[in-house]
């Protein structure tokens, strides 16, 4: 069943740029990010590696538990937040319709 969702993130301007999807788009929320041209780097290419897709969880429903990978990611950074993820490991499916997600500073 082909379903549109509707993920909404917040570029570190705070302008909200809003895309409805298809459930089963297959992307990342950091392949979204580049896809659509928001300024994240994702060096590593999407291995949680590098941590330049973090993003801040604004609000959300059903997310997957976070991998020791990103969490080992995350603990590194200087402006981790409770609500910090990476955004390679935040893969689109039905449950994230509604997110919002804000680009963490640099």
């Amino acid at each position: 069943m082909d379903e549109n969702i509707t993920i909404t993130i917040i570029d570190r301007q705070g302008v909200s740029h809003i895309y409805e999807i298809p459930s089963d788009i297959g992307l990342s929320v950091m392949e979204l990010c580049k896809a659509n041209d928001l300024p994240v780097m994702a060096t590593c290419g999407g291995m949680a590696l590098c941590a330049t897709c973090h993003v801040l969880v604004e609000s959300g429903n059903d997310l997957p538990e976070m991998g020791a990978d990103e969490e080992l990611m995350l603990d590194q950074l200087p402006n981790m937040l409770p609500n910090s993820r990476l955004g390679c490991q935040l893969k689109i499916n039905a449950s994230f319709d509604g997110l919002v997600v804000r680009l963490a500073d640099e």
